[in-house]
């Protein structure tokens, strides 16, 4: 298998063979079916690795497939074993640990700040999850926590599992964020509603919200820049 996979790598212009151009261009010029097939490793007698990565992709539509799949529902496609299987989501698992990776505090200065912390794990979840940062007065983050996961249209959240970590941890501002499942990141009345609950319920205990970011398949939206609501 792995012989026939070489060859047929071999045979592509070199600028195209994924491994030789994640060294030539790095890592962030693969396409997701390069990727997939460089984790992959080796295709079968009758496909390439990349075009099982292709396949499955094709089949899947998102990479979100990957992230949500049992290693049974992998091992589905013919190609992938459980070792394959495997490596695919030991891959997927350091993806999300380096995206929620909060060791050394950051700094948040801008909506674009949170959105290049949490895009990368939060568009392809499936549910929608409630997430919030937490920070000290300098905008320094203190720890980001998911407070609610929900069903595919809403999370349901309440003032107190939102604010008593940031009691605890002495915080003087959050920033809510949750995801929209169905990649469109507009506000709905109830997420307005909500956060101006949540505006009015921080306000009683000193703690400031400073914005809610909802999270879309590939783009994001600021409820303060828009300025759909007072904060």
């Amino acid at each position: 298998m792995s012989d026939n996979y070489s060859i047929s790598i071999k045979d592509m212009p070199e600028n195209m063979r994924p491994r030789e151009k994640l060294i030539a261009s790095g890592e962030s010029n693969l396409s997701d079916t390069e990727l997939l097939a460089l984790i992959i490793g080796n295709g079968t007698v009758k496909l390439s690795a990349l075009e099982l990565a292709q396949q499955i992709l094709t089949q899947h539509s998102s990479l979100r497939f990957l992230k949500e799949a049992s290693l049974e529902e992998l091992m589905e496609h013919r190609g992938i074993g459980p070792a394959k299987a495997v490596n695919i989501k030991a891959a997927i698992e350091i993806g999300r640990r380096i995206s929620l990776d909060i060791r050394d505090k950051k700094s948040i200065k801008s909506p674009e700040d949170v959105k290049n912390m949490v895009m990368e794990d939060m568009r392809y979840l499936d549910r929608e999850y409630f997430r919030v940062m937490y920070l000290d007065r300098k905008g320094g983050l203190l720890s980001m926590e998911d407070v609610s996961i929900g069903g595919l249209h809403s999370a349901l959240v309440h003032p107190r599992e939102v604010y008593k970590p940031a009691i605890k941890k002495s915080a003087a501002s959050v920033i809510l964020i949750h995801n929209h499942p169905s990649g469109d990141p507009t506000p709905s009345k109830d997420d307005l509603e909500l956060t101006n609950t949540l505006i009015n319920a921080g306000k009683l205990i000193g703690i400031e919200v400073l914005d809610h970011i909802i999270i879309g398949e590939s783009t994001y939206c600021s409820i303060r820049s828009k300025g759909l609501i007072q904060f």
